[in-house]
């Protein structure tokens, strides 16, 4: 189906990669390099690409991913195996406690879909907060606050539950060939008033 500059292919059954993987394989990079704070900053240095030197491996990491992965997802990918450190709400693998019971799917190098397992352990979701909150004091804006609410509620209980979120615009983007997420949107959001316009509103009032 074609897509932009993409041809994608929907006939074959849908890739599955790890997601560090992914960055050993289709990102082309080492281990070496993965594994190591240091050597992955060198990286994106070197690729003149910003990133938060004080951030954790696992965000590191998803700079790799973003930056040298990403848009290599043409064919439907589901990339599983997230690290812990970018996955906050959700629940530790049994197989390896460092990723998440998480996978996104991607196509035409862009996000879809994303689900996981629910983290339902309040004393680890409470760890996790608390290192979102160390993470948005060293700069990143994307990290979660704290949620007392959450927390004891989940000190109540909560059963085994999973989810996953698809982006309906983004499907319909594809659907439509249409690049701007603007022509998918019923209501789009309204650029603010510049220049002469604004200022003859102004006027009138």
């Amino acid at each position: 189906m074609p897509y932009d500059s993409y041809d994608i292919d929907f006939s074959t059954p849908f890739r599955k990669i790890g997601y560090l993987e992914s960055i050993r394989e289709i990102g082309e990079i080492s281990d070496e390099i993965i594994y190591s704070r240091e050597k992955i900053i060198e990286l994106l240095e070197a690729n003149k690409i910003e990133c938060n030197k004080s951030a954790s491996l696992g965000y590191l990491q998803s700079e790799l991913f973003g930056n040298f992965v990403e848009d290599k997802l043409v064919n439907p990918t589901f990339v599983t195996d997230f690290p812990i450190d970018i996955s906050p709400l959700a629940r530790r693998s049994d197989k390896n406690h460092l990723i998440a019971d998480r996978f996104e799917l991607f196509i035409a190098g862009t996000e879809v879909s994303n689900g996981f397992s629910e983290l339902n352990d309040p004393i680890d979701q409470y760890e996790r907060f608390k290192a979102q909150i160390d993470a948005k004091a060293k700069g990143d804006d994307e990290a979660h606050e704290m949620d007392e609410d959450y927390i004891r509620a989940l000190m109540y209980g909560m059963p085994p539950a999973a989810g996953q979120g698809l982006g309906i615009d983004r499907l319909v983007m594809l659907l439509t060939n249409s690049i701007s997420i603007r022509d998918v949107l019923l209501f789009p959001a309204m650029k603010p008033l510049h220049g002469e316009l604004e200022l003859e509103l102004e006027t009138k009032e």
